[in-house]
């Protein structure tokens, strides 16, 4: 049986769905957005052969998947978009992504899948420049925003401008905490679920903070992260825009004992 999404937004011309339950095995819990806007279709983050052949199956309930028009992908992980050969042989999708990650997303497609799609696979990559841009889609469009640096060092993330949701990859991400398909409803008792992956993953409190007063000047209703729960309302997105605004991560906490010869075996 096919995975029920979440509505995140239906005006009954334009949707966005959220996909939370199709990662089984040892991979970690991520999420699947598909956007539709009439008959024009996208999809954000599908991940790689973990989900795709479930989210296929899932997202074919809601479009045709050959007529696809885009898979967006904030960057280059394999959770991001490790299948987009799958993708690039079974749809007629353009594959949007950084600038910086768009002559490497080949390497993730074999020689016979790339004589399949007509023997350029770099011709089915729309790459955005380090500013961002807006891709047209349907009767609206998709803003790609510049999130350099937050996880990957050629970072976008997705603005849907009729839902006002912005899908912000790993900014945000939880790791282990209940109820994951759920929106965040108590913001303290949810800091200790990101708080590791934050500091690990996400570069310096810097840009967490120039990124913050760019997303200030927006109307940004929801911000819904690739992994865990997402911030509803503008209580919970100002909870989350300060909050990451003040959290030290990245090479904020590194010191000289970060970088020393091994001294132990594996």
């Amino acid at each position: 049986m096919a995975a029920e999404p979440i509505t995140l937004f239906d005006n009954g011309h334009h949707k966005c769905l959220m996909f939370d339950s199709l990662v089984i095995g040892e991979g970690v819990q991520s999420n699947q957005f598909l956007l539709v806007d009439g008959q024009h279709e996208a999809l954000i983050d599908p991940g790689g052969d973990l989900t795709y052949t479930p989210l296929a199956v899932a997202a074919s309930r809601f479009m045709n998947i050959h007529e696809l028009d885009y898979v967006f992908a904030s960057h280059q992980d394999p959770d991001i978009i490790g299948s987009i050969d799958r993708w690039l042989v079974h749809t007629r999708a353009k594959v949007v992504t950084s600038k910086l990650w768009a002559r490497f997303l080949p390497h993730l497609v074999s020689e016979h899948v790339a004589k399949l799609v007509g023997g350029n696979v770099y011709d089915r990559i729309m790459a955005i420049p380090d500013a961002g841009a807006n891709v047209r889609f349907g009767d609206t469009y998709v803003q790609c925003l510049p999130a350099h640096f937050m996880h990957s060092v050629g970072n976008i993330q997705f603005y849907d401008p009729i839902a006002k949701i912005l899908f912000s990859g790993d900014l945000g991400a939880s790791m282990g905490g209940p109820d994951e398909h759920l929106p965040v409803t108590d913001f303290d008792k949810h800091i200790p679920y990101m708080m590791g992956f934050h500091r690990r993953y996400i570069a310096s409190q810097k840009v967490c903070r120039l990124w913050a007063n760019m997303i200030r000047e927006m109307d940004v209703q929801a911000i819904v992260p690739q992994h865990g729960k997402r911030f509803e309302g503008p209580e919970m997105v100002e909870r989350f825009l300060n909050w990451v605004s003040s959290v030290e991560c990245g090479i904020d906490l590194v010191t000289q004992d970060n970088y020393r010869p091994p001294v132990d075996y594996v």
